[in-house]
Parts: structure tokens; sequence; C-alpha cells
């Protein structure tokens, strides 16, 4: 691995980018949420149990629930565009040095065929294994096609985000989009030069 990758803003845009998907689903009630406990449960003295102002306290059973969670927590981190993008440049790095970007002409597919999909990626003895296609340009047949292969994502290069890259085992790039990513130079054939008249002179 090359000495110029920055790890931490690798590290600090996956961290982002999982809590940012994180979703606040556990949920808990607090005693003053929790139903019931309206009444005290016996007076205060002379029976000589503790003293207990409600059966929904923290301490009973079937009470409400101390510094529990709640689906009002905020995950959000927030990560500015320049690091997200220097972050996907990082991890592309990373993928390049291990030679795990693999660059075709095209994905392109007139008819939606898992097999086709499936053929390209045995072709490059990635069968099983979590990869992700970067297209140029939306490529409906192929979305389909992939889907039902398990641990394939197929993204839009300007879509392209860290999590669709950090656990890829190899990532598949149309030429089209690694020439917009930098990842190859595009290859322009030189202009003929036109034709050059010579005038002759006429004849007195």
């Amino acid at each position: 691995m090359a000495k110029s990758i920055n790890k931490n803003l690798i590290k600090q845009a996956v961290v982002a980018s999982l809590a940012n998907v994180r979703q606040s689903t556990s949920h808990t009630k607090t005693r003053a949420k929790v139903s019931g406990g309206g009444r005290k449960p016996w007076r205060q003295k002379g029976t000589g149990r503790a003293r207990a102002g409600s059966s929904r306290s923290p301490i009973w059973v079937g009470g409400g629930i101390t510094f529990g969670p709640t689906n009002e927590r905020n995950f959000k981190q927030h990560l500015p565009i320049k690091m997200r993008k220097s972050a996907i440049t990082e991890i592309l790095k990373v993928l390049n040095d291990a030679k795990k970007i693999i660059i075709v002409d095209s994905v392109n597919q007139k008819e939606i065929k898992t097999k086709i999909v499936a053929k390209l990626l045995a072709d490059h003895d990635l069968t099983g294994k979590n990869v992700t296609i970067v297209t140029s340009v939306n490529e409906k047949n192929l979305v389909i096609s992939a889907r039902n292969i398990e641990g394939l994502t197929v993204v839009e290069n300007k879509d392209l985000s860290v999590l669709s890259i950090a656990n890829a085992y190899s990532v598949i790039f149309e030429k089209a989009a690694a020439i917009e990513r930098g990842l190859i130079k595009e290859v322009t054939e030189p202009k003929a030069k036109p034709a050059t008249t010579t005038k002759t002179k006429k004849a007195k």
C-alpha cells in the first residue's frame, strides 16, 4: 500500500456514512410515558415496606426505563463534500494498489439476463464475492439483471459513495466511468493535418 494513503480520512468517511444510514428504531418509554401507576401502591407509613409513590418507577418490574434508547436520537454526521470526494479517491487508490480494479469496455445489456452478469463475474473469478460495478450512465437492464446476485452492487458513477466501494472485494469500472474518475487517460487520435497545396507560378 502506498504511503500517501490517508487512512484517517477513509475511516472518518466510513464511520460518518454508516452513521447516516443508521435508523433510530429502538425505543423505550420513560416513567412519564408508561401507562398506569396513577395510584400510590400503599400508604407512606406503617406497612414496614419501603416508600413507593408509583408502580411505574424504574426500579419496579414493568416500570419505565432509565436512559434507554429512543427513536428521537439523531445519529447523523456531517462530512464536507470535498472530504467525501477525497475519501472515495483514497479508497480507489487502495483498491488500485491491490489490483482490485477491473476496467471493461462496456457493460451495456440489450436484454435483461442475469446469466450475462454472472458470466462477467465468472470471467474475472469474482463469483460469490462483494463486487461493485460502476457505470457511466444509468444501465437499467444491468441493474435489473444484477439484483438477484448476492453481494453485487451496480451504481452510476455520479452516485458512487464511500459505502458502495468500502466493503467491495473488487470494483468493475466501465471504461467511460474510469476515464471520468481519472483512473485511465482518454486516448485521442491525432487529427490529420490538412493537405497543403503548392501554388505554381504562371508563365509570362
